[in-house]
């Protein structure tokens, strides 16, 4: 099978010798006619993303979680279980995607025809192996694409081929009065894989949280297999024609427009003079010529560290968050590379599920794509003296920007007609690509328009600023499990480029995904050194 660009698609499993443990048995009886097949169309947002991942996966997402896990819990076919589980729950991760033009792209969804065809499907999406958490990330994010309209989502698995090696120092203490004494512990490594367009981080995080507490529960395999059987029966035998099966889109779940004509004419105008306030004149120097090549090198903060950063940010009265935005803007003033007298721009994305009305349908699924997007504009300049005064101040800006953007009354309209415009753009960016391609493509003929007056609308950088992610892991709902490490990016384009920050198991973790044949070398890897200098000057005083 290939991908739309003639690539080899990661290949199914297809041998029970490729996992450590033989394979649950499942009832074969009792099999059912295929499924009628069941559609809804891509919104404007989801084309966006999808529009451009068709040459190469750009925007395809990872989550990387590494684990340790007691001798004989992490077997592969648990976790083909689990996966089957899942996806039963969550449509979108069963489904493809098939596009007729610019303005008809839908997703596609064969509902499984019975329990075995449920997981026939779950095992031709995922991979056991033993290889290094770098190698799969590094092949993930540049090596043929995993991804494909036909493959929405897959699953990597990794443990050692010696699964009896026991950690040097167990991360976990046993219960002395406990009868079950855990002798030793293996380390594994968890990816989850999925299209932009099928979710965002917030779906990541929940499914990874959702994932674990039923991999490391007291269940067994004989209590999964049941789990199976009644989530298909529950969902998959019958399909009531009424019940929106796949879930709708996030502008389908707005609350509706009221006040008629006036009404749309206030959001225009906000939404334009919105757009106007987007000033930035920063950008990292480019290099051409090479193939691109993603690189995210990741900074954890021990817990120590992180305990005194976070409190000393609650003392400021700002979050971790809101103080990346001035780490990055004074990084990049130190690098001495722009022009002082303009702004500096950064973006980041919204949560749009607050403001979202829930579908009550039977097999609702947090598996959506719900974001909107903000700006933060910070001076280009530094002051000679007292910067430590000047970096709080930033601090609490980036907090009031982002606050706007958050309580905005406008906030729903102004995603609304974002995401309108990001389709626009992408129908339009999508079929000049097209022909190029098939070598049709004209230039357009020059323009005698004058060269526009209105401030330059650069932006820097994008950070993902995912919070406290301790949050969403219930880490108790998985004793036997430590999850140690994540990290979490995505399939680039040439001269792609964020910044992530966000706590997990007690620590501050720092990532730059970045092009690193798309910069000029050194001034990335200055401003990359500025970052974590600017962490521990401003932050661990």
């Amino acid at each position: 099978m290939t991908n739309a660009t003639g690539s080899l698609l990661t290949p199914p499993l297809t041998s029970d010798e490729q996992f450590n443990q033989p394979n649950t048995p499942i009832d074969l009886s009792g099999q059912t006619a295929p499924k009628p097949l069941l559609a809804r169309p891509l919104s404007d947002s989801e084309s966006s993303y999808f529009l451009p991942s068709r040459e190469n996966g750009v925007n395809d997402m990872y989550l990387h979680i590494g684990f340790h896990a007691p001798k004989g819990v992490a077997p592969r076919e648990r976790a083909v279980l689990v996966w089957a589980i899942l996806r039963m729950r969550h449509p979108l991760l069963m489904s493809n995607v098939e596009m007729r033009n610019y303005d008809d792209i839908q997703f596609v969804l064969t509902p499984p025809a019975s329990v075995a065809h449920a997981l026939e499907d779950a095992r031709n999406n995922f991979d056991a192996s033993s290889r290094s958490k770098d190698d799969l990330i590094d092949s993930f994010l540049n090596g043929p694409r995993t991804l494909s309209n036909q493959r929405l989502s897959y699953l990597y698995f990794s443990v050692p081929d010696d699964a009896g090696t026991s950690l040097p120092s167990p991360p976990l203490t046993p219960d002395p009065g406990s009868a079950k004494q855990i002798e030793s512990y293996v380390a594994c490594e968890w990816i989850i894989c999925a299209t932009h367009f099928l979710g965002d981080g917030m779906a990541l995080h929940q499914f990874a949280n959702d994932y674990f507490s039923l991999f490391g529960s007291s269940k067994s395999d004989d209590e999964l297999v049941a789990i199976i059987q009644d989530e298909w029966a529950m969902r998959w035998k019958q399909i009531p024609e009424e019940c929106s099966v796949i879930p709708l889109s996030m502008e389908a779940r707005f609350p509706p427009v009221v006040g008629g004509r006036f009404r749309r004419a206030v959001e225009q105008i906000d939404f334009a003079r919105n757009q106007e306030k987007s000033i930035g004149g920063h950008a990292f120097p480019r290099t051409s010529g090479k193939s691109r090549h993603t690189i995210v090198p990741t900074v954890p903060f021990d817990a120590t560290e992180t305990a005194k950063m976070l409190k000393l940010c609650k003392a400021r009265g700002v979050s971790i968050s809101s103080v990346m935005f001035a780490i990055c803007n004074i990084a990049w003033i130190r690098l001495n590379k722009g022009n002082p007298e303009l702004p500096m721009m950064m973006y980041s994305a919204l949560n749009m599920r607050p403001y979202l009305i829930a579908n009550k349908s039977l097999h609702e699924s947090y598996w959506f794509l719900a974001v909107g997007y903000f700006n933060v504009t910070l001076p280009g300049f530094l002051p000679s003296s007292n910067v430590d005064k000047t970096f709080w101040h930033r601090a609490r800006s980036a907090k009031d920007q982002s606050s706007q953007a958050a309580k905005s009354r406008m906030v729903v309209s102004r995603s609304r007609l974002m995401s309108i415009e990001r389709g626009q753009r992408a129908r339009g960016w999508a079929k000049e690509d097209d022909t190029k391609v098939n070598g049709t493509w004209q230039a357009p003929p020059a323009s005698n328009k004058p060269k526009s007056s209105k401030p330059p609308s650069i932006a820097t950088l994008g950070l993902s600023l995912l919070g406290n992610l301790d949050g969403m892991y219930k880490h108790s709902a998985y004793p036997d499990i430590q999850l140690h490490s994540l990290t979490t990016g995505s399939r680039q384009r040439p001269g792609g480029m964020l910044l992530f920050a966000y706590t997990f198991a007690g620590k501050l973790w720092v990532s730059f995904g970045y092009d690193e044949n798309g910069f000029e070398e050194d001034t990335i890897q200055n401003f990359w050194d500025n970052v974590l200098s600017g962490i521990r000057e401003f932050l661990l005083v």
